[in-house]
């Protein structure tokens, strides 16, 4: 029981919340549209006291010109309709939305306040339109004389700077007292039309006046330049520019390229048409035109000081040019006169020919390049600044071709070198093997090991194979540098064996003898003796003397050590 009284309270207590929120919401929606129509209510009054009509009331002074009074006219009907039928139409709209908004009709009224904010707004503009029409005629005497005053102040100025540089002005300053008379003549049309009420053209007349002040400070500013580059500077300038375009001919110069004479004319022809057009003071880009002109003849100069220096570089890198080519023209011709006998000498590959003959071929492009250019200098066709750029090119070309040459003549002379030093190695190699062969000799040795023959028939015919190698046509370089390579290797081995062997043999015999003083004195010792003698006598040293050796360091222990320093071979052999 107490449990359904709870959760029914629950209930009750939930739709109550429930309700009060929606009240609540409902009555900040209500309040918040509510103040959205007072402060258009207050838009709307503003319109009511527009200050139009204290405005057009103005006008009414001004009613003896026709046009104002026309303007007047039309004015007092739009007035009128917003007065009559714009404004109440917003009181229509707002009492709608009112009505809605009592209703709780929040949909509509929201619609409705938005028309309504729409309509308000065009009212509101065609008010401030209307009112800004009216107030050109009404501040149109005020702000026309503040305007004309600067004008004149403008005008005074103007003409007094004139007046004290007349001089610069020469032809044109009578054109120029005619601008200064139109644009008096414009003040007293401004003077009328006040003076009429004319307030419709007022607006235009001071636009004519603005315009013609513009054009007149370009032209007091402009026309002392134009004057003074046309009549002065710019043909002193052509003059410079004749003189030392007449000298550089006679000096055979090529100049056709900078198309002098035909620029001359134009620029003449340009410049008279800029006065004549200064005399009407029509100074579009006057003093721009002639400004380019100066520059181009200006740039003239640089022209030729290029061409002069063109042509002292061009003479001294031609001479080397020419020096250069003559010396690889005979190279080359020495080369292929002489390469039937290097073919056969040498075992040229096929890229090595192959790149003798491009290189021919390149460098019979170059000469033919540049007897072309030869022919240009004689004809005096071309500027020496371009010619400079195509000798530079055959230069760097040139520079090219000799490099590569260089490493072809490289390839050869290392070849020549690489025989040379074989003859000469060949030499050196066969008097190593024959003093290998004495040092064999004067040691009366017993027995020389058979590994010992094999290696001495192996070096001798290492050598055999260097001279086969030379006595070829053509010689093949690679396969001699192994050849010599191989015998030099074997000889050396033959050699530091025979001094081993003979070092081993005379050591082993000086351990023997040494040896001798110990038979009697200890048992056994001569039968090892005996057998270190027998392997001495059948060539086997190392063996007899590894046996003799250990047998004395058992009687005289370092015996070994001592032996070493009493007998020293080296010294005998160096």
């Amino acid at each position: 029981m107490n449990q359904t009284l709870i959760l029914v309270t629950l209930i009750i207590l939930t739709v109550a919340l429930i309700i009060t929120a929606f009240f609540f919401v409902r009555s900040r929606k209500t309040k918040r549209l509510e103040k959205v129509l007072e402060e258009l209510e207050i838009e709307k009054n503003k319109l009511d006291s527009s200050p139009i009509i204290p405005e057009l009331a103005k006008v009414e002074a001004f009613l003896k010109n026709e046009k104002v009074a026309a303007m007047y006219d039309t004015w007092s009907k739009r007035l009128q309709n917003i007065k009559d039928e714009q404004i109440p139409h917003l009181s229509d709209m707002m009492l709608e939305a009112e009505y809605s908004l009592n209703q709780k009709d929040y949909k509509n009224a929201i619609y409705k306040i938005a028309k309504l904010e729409m309509e308000l707004y065009k009212v509101r503009t065609n008010s401030e339109f209307l009112l800004g029409e009216i107030k050109e005629i009404t501040l149109s005497e005020e702000r026309s004389r503040v305007i004309i005053t600067d004008y004149k102040v403008r005008f005074r100025e103007l003409h007094q700077k004139f007046e004290d540089t007349k001089a610069e002005f020469g032809s044109v300053a009578e054109a120029i007292n005619n601008r200064f008379a139109l644009i008096s003549k414009h003040f007293e049309d401004f003077e009328r039309l006040m003076d009429n009420k004319d307030y419709t053209e007022v607006n235009g007349a001071l636009k004519r006046i603005d315009d013609l002040l513009k054009h007149m400070s370009i032209v007091i500013e402009e026309v002392p330049s134009i004057i003074l580059l046309s009549n002065s500077v710019i043909p002193k300038k052509i003059e410079e520019v004749e003189e030392v375009y007449e000298q550089m001919l006679k000096a055979s110069y090529p100049l056709d390229y900078l198309n002098v004479e035909y620029n001359i004319d134009e620029a003449n022809k340009k410049i008279n048409d800029i006065i004549v057009r200064t005399q009407d003071l029509n100074l579009e880009d006057s003093l721009f035109e002639l400004k380019v002109l100066l520059d181009y003849f200006e740039s003239l100069f640089s022209d030729f000081e290029k061409e002069k220096n063109a042509r002292a570089v061009f003479a001294e890198t031609n001479n080397t040019f020419k020096s250069k080519l003559a010396k690889v023209n005979d190279l080359i011709s020495d080369i292929f006169s002489q390469l039937d006998d290097l073919k056969n000498v040498y075992n040229l590959s096929d890229d090595s020919i192959d790149g003798l003959r491009k290189i021919s071929d390149e460098l019979q492009e170059i000469n033919t390049d540049y007897q072309t250019l030869s022919d240009q200098i004689l004809q005096n066709n071309f500027a020496y600044s371009k010619m400079l750029k195509e000798l530079e090119v055959l230069t760097s070309r040139l520079v090219n071709l000799e490099d590569r040459l260089d490493s072809n003549l490289d390839t050869l002379g290392n070849m020549r070198e690489d025989e040379v030093r074989a003859r000469q190695q060949l030499e050196e190699i066969k008097v190593v093997l024959k003093d290998a062969k004495l040092k064999m000799r004067e040691y009366n040795l017993p027995v020389i090991p058979q590994s010992y023959y094999v290696e001495l028939n192996e070096a001798s015919s290492a050598i055999r194979e260097i001279v086969k190698e030379l006595d070829k046509k053509p010689i093949t370089i690679s396969v001699l540098n192994t050849r010599v390579d191989t015998a030099r290797d074997l000889v050396l081995k033959l050699y530091s064996k025979t001094r081993e062997l003979l070092r081993t043999a005379a050591f082993a015999e000086t351990v023997l003898v040494y040896g001798n003083r110990y038979r009697s004195s200890y048992e056994g010792l001569s039968n090892k003796l005996n057998l270190a003698e027998q392997l001495f006598l059948r060539g086997e040293y190392q063996r007899s003397l590894e046996l003799t050796i250990n047998l004395l360091n058992k009687i005289e222990p370092g015996i070994h050590g001592r032996l070493l320093k009493m007998y020293k071979p080296d010294n005998k052999e160096d």
